[in-house]
């Protein structure tokens, strides 16, 4: 089966019901197998071919989604591009994936051989090609690259994650199982989140229940209630720095949501911010765990399991393995850390034009290394402690930033926090904070708060305070960048 195939199915099926609204636009579920077709059609006819990779580069929009699976009927290769990023890194993504194609709004300057502006893909949507409307339908063997998805690039240059349609249908049936199962043609999906991440998963999965899809242009507290109560939103996906601003917002509390499934991911969450959330919008949390390899799905935490399993990620999909695994590869009984690893058709493919770096992650038997530690419980929930590289060695005992981050953003005061190693003579590395307030606190306040909650050397040792902290264009902590700037002698620094 074919992506395509799943979209004309739900064209005859769910037929003039709303699919896609964005503003005061809305596209049917006919209308929308229709758009992709023509489209599907006109990059055809640009001179591309199947297999060849085409980046895009349009913002949150109808157009913008209609190209995606346009893309996928057409038997090419989706390359997204984030808004959020300068011109350079999409040039790099653009040469380093081969693109000979690029739907842009305002792209960068590049030789890619086939440029199409929104203009074009309005115009394709306008009217039938000659002869009439016709299925466009290139059928691609299944564990052939769908899309490229490029990693976060938190170590150094991003990587491209070759994705299938085996994975992409993978992603909508661990969904539909575990993380939305009661989806039906009266849930609503609001994307607040680019649709080019995280929020992007969650379209197929309600295409095919026949439920409508909601596209904000971009996140704000206002606008995502606005939107949440004029379309009775029942489905969102959020990464924990979008969540805290909607807590913040005055309006929340207050505001009437018919949210059922508020699924997040992306970056860890305190755990005082995961208690406020369910006290202002009810259990409606759905942790989801994943990476570029396997894209949102090893693992989920469901709405009724948040708060008797603070600061886990949940347990495996149904059609997902995890295993906790030694440095030998040796499975580790629960309780005990090592590296997270999982199997199944959720996973890449490959990392294109990597093959040392595919063969370091992907064992032959299938185990794919995620570079994260955890450690399951006698229950079968999954912890995450931190990633691999991340871990800070200080007097010879393991650090693990994210549990020193947790103690930290649970003062009150503290609105956000980045912990890393900074090379040092006598502890080898010395664990340092990088932390923004919401409210005046003192460096020997946030020393009490870590002395009573964390083992000594566990404590950080040095606090800088920030105005903000450097992220990936999803949100994430770019601890990298943190730990480089650390020993920037013109930021104010105390040492505790």
């Amino acid at each position: 089966m074919q992506i395509g195939d799943l979209i004309r199915r739900a064209g005859r099926q769910f037929d003039a019901a709303p699919c896609l609204i964005h503003g005061d636009r809305t596209v049917s579920f006919a209308e929308f197998d229709r758009l992709t077709d023509r489209v599907g059609h006109g990059l055809l006819a640009r001179g591309l071919q199947p297999g060849d990779r085409v980046s895009v580069l349009l913002p949150n929009s109808i157009d913008g989604v209609v190209v995606y699976y346009a893309l996928a009927k057409a038997g090419l290769v989706r390359v997204p591009l984030n808004s959020r990023e300068t011109a350079s890194e999409h040039t790099y993504k653009i040469e380093d994936s081969g693109s000979r194609g690029l739907v842009h709004a305002g792209g960068p300057p590049t030789q890619v051989e086939v440029m199409v502006d929104l203009d074009e893909i309005t115009e394709l949507m306008a009217s039938a090609p000659a002869g009439g409307d016709k299925p466009c339908d290139v059928r691609r063997d299944v564990d052939a690259p769908l899309r490229l998805a490029y990693t976060g690039g938190t170590t150094g240059k991003p990587k491209a994650v070759v994705l299938t349609t085996t994975t992409e249908m993978a992603e909508v049936a661990n969904f539909l199982v575990d993380l939305i199962p009661d989806t039906t043609p009266g849930s609503v999906m609001l994307h607040a989140a680019p649709i080019t991440h995280g929020s992007g998963a969650f379209f197929l999965p309600h295409l095919v229940k026949g439920a409508p899809n909601v596209v904000l242009d971009k996140f704000t507290p206002e606008a995502f209630l606005a939107a949440a109560v004029d379309h009775g939103a029942t489905t969102t996906f959020m990464v924990p720095t979008m969540i805290s601003m909607l807590l913040e917002h005055p309006e929340t509390a207050t505001t009437d949501l018919r949210l059922q499934r508020l699924c997040w991911g992306g970056a860890p969450m305190a755990t005082s911010v995961i208690t406020r959330a369910v006290d202002v919008l009810g259990p409606v949390l759905a942790q989801l765990y994943g990476q570029a390899e396997a894209p949102l799905a090893i693992t989920c935490l469901q709405p009724w399991e948040h708060l008797d399993h603070l600061g886990s990620a949940g347990k495996p999909y149904t059609f997902v393995e995890v295993d906790v695994r030694d440095t030998d590869g040796n499975s580790l009984p629960p309780g005990e850390v090592g590296e997270v690893m999982t199997r199944g058709p959720h996973t890449m493919k490959e990392y294109w034009q990597r093959p040392e770096a595919t063969a370091e992650t992907i064992e032959p038997d299938g185990w794919l290394h995620t570079g994260d530690l955890g450690a399951f419980d006698e229950n079968g929930y999954l912890s995450l402690m931190d990633r691999r590289h991340d871990v800070i060695i200080s007097g010879g005992y393991n650090v693990y930033p994210r549990e020193v981050e947790d103690v930290l953003l649970g003062h009150p005061a503290v609105l956000a926090a980045a912990v890393v190693g900074i090379p040092d003579a006598k502890w080898g590395e010395q664990v340092s904070a990088a932390v923004v307030l919401r409210s005046p606190v003192g460096a020997e306040e946030l020393t009490e708060h870590c002395d009573a909650r964390l083992a000594g050397f566990k404590r950080p040792r040095r606090i800088e305070f920030w105005d903000a902290l450097p992220t990936s264009p999803v949100g994430k902590s770019l601890r990298r960048e943190v730990r480089d700037q650390m020993s920037d002698d013109e930021k104010e620094t105390t040492h505790v």
